[in-house]
């Protein structure tokens, strides 16, 4: 079978494509280009650089595949960073590699791939594909190593798209996929994984937001506890996300976390731990793997942010995309603009963007 491998210059993909070379395919290597490199690399991390590019088509020659760089920086610069801007500036806590996962990675390259005539569209995600023969539909699961899963970055994935996604170290760990790379003499098998986003790598997004946004960023307001006393000032809510405790400024008795941020009166709620437990959550943009919502409520474990260990809740639709989440337990640091992913043990139910905690 004719396989697209989306390379991004890891280890992970690099293998991946190893692996499918093995097993016979014909293997087609395609990375994406998602800024102008001739800007240089000081604004962005070990992700997707110049070097990156370099190391994918390096391996893609020691593979004996071809090669080739495609130009998302349009849907990237749009669909991506625009929306990270927006979305702190409108007080919540973006993930922009969900974003570029569901909207760039998949939506595009699955379209690249039909035109090469590929029948499947490879990652190096750490997740894996099923089939649920009984009710005839494609399933999404956790990857093997709990500790790398990458599932909850995919839980915008349609039938469609799983129908033609291809996960191949999904049921491995990573000590073994180095294994495989330096087995293969592969120059990516002790390369360092990427950590940051890769447009803030210095992790300075209160700066970069307003780089991008300008003095529409730059917008003072007041710091009040959960009274609503004035503790003090701050420079924009872009600043702080829901459960951060450090970079206050405040002198007070006992350790203060942002609780709230109001972004319409650029008002930042702050107050005890026990004031960021929430039982309730409201979820927006659900996708559902099946392909449409539950006829009545279901019982997930309930993850809220990448490393957060997924929770019992009960699931409740409220509308066509929307969902109401009761946790059995509260759960701290609920943040409006990350990841609710829904799971039946290790298959992704779906999941949907964190509205508001009750």
């Amino acid at each position: 079978m004719r396989i697209v491998v989306a390379m991004s210059g890891g280890v992970d993909s690099t293998v991946a494509a190893a692996l499918l070379v093995d097993q016979g395919h014909e293997v087609i290597g395609v990375s994406m280009q998602l800024y102008d490199q001739r800007e240089g690399e000081a604004r962005f991390g070990s992700c997707c650089t110049l070097d990156d590019l370099h190391d994918a088509r390096r391996a893609a020659v020691a593979l004996g595949i071809p090669h080739y760089i495609v130009n998302f920086e349009r849907p990237f610069e749009d669909q991506v960073i625009a929306d990270f801007v927006a979305q702190y500036l409108s007080g919540r806590t973006p993930i922009p590699c969900t974003r570029c996962n569901s909207d760039i990675k998949f939506a595009t390259l699955l379209e690249r791939a039909a035109a090469l005539d590929a029948g499947l569209l490879a990652t190096g995600h750490y997740a894996r594909t099923g089939r649920d023969e009984a009710r005839g539909r494609h399933v999404l699961r956790r990857g093997v190593d709990h500790a790398r899963d990458q599932a909850y970055f995919l839980f915008s994935l349609t039938q469609d798209q799983l129908a033609r996604a291809c996960f191949p170290v999904g049921a491995m760990t990573k000590t073994a996929v180095r294994e495989v790379a330096r087995a293969r003499g592969l120059h990516v098998a002790d390369k360092p994984d990427s950590h940051e986003i890769c447009f803030v790598p210095d992790g300075d997004y209160a700066s970069f937001v307003e780089r991008r946004a300008g003095e529409s960023a730059r917008r003072e307001g007041a710091i009040r506890d959960v009274s609503g006393t004035r503790l003090g000032t701050h420079r924009g809510v872009h600043r702080f996300t829901v459960g951060q405790r450090k970079g206050l400024g405040l002198a007070t008795g006992e350790p203060l976390y942002v609780i709230e941020l109001q972004a319409d009166t650029q008002t930042v709620v702050v107050g005890p731990r026990r004031s960021l437990e929430r039982t309730v959550m409201d979820v927006a943009d659900v996708n559902w793997i099946a392909g449409a919502a539950p006829a009545s409520p279901v019982r997930a474990s309930v993850q809220i942010r990448h490393k957060h260990r997924p929770a019992p809740a009960t699931v409740t639709p409220t509308a066509a995309t929307r969902v109401e989440v009761v946790f059995d337990a509260p759960q701290a640091a609920v943040s409006p603009g990350q990841a609710a992913v829904f799971y039946d043990d290790d298959v992704v139910l779906g999941g949907g963007w964190i509205d508001r905690g009750l």
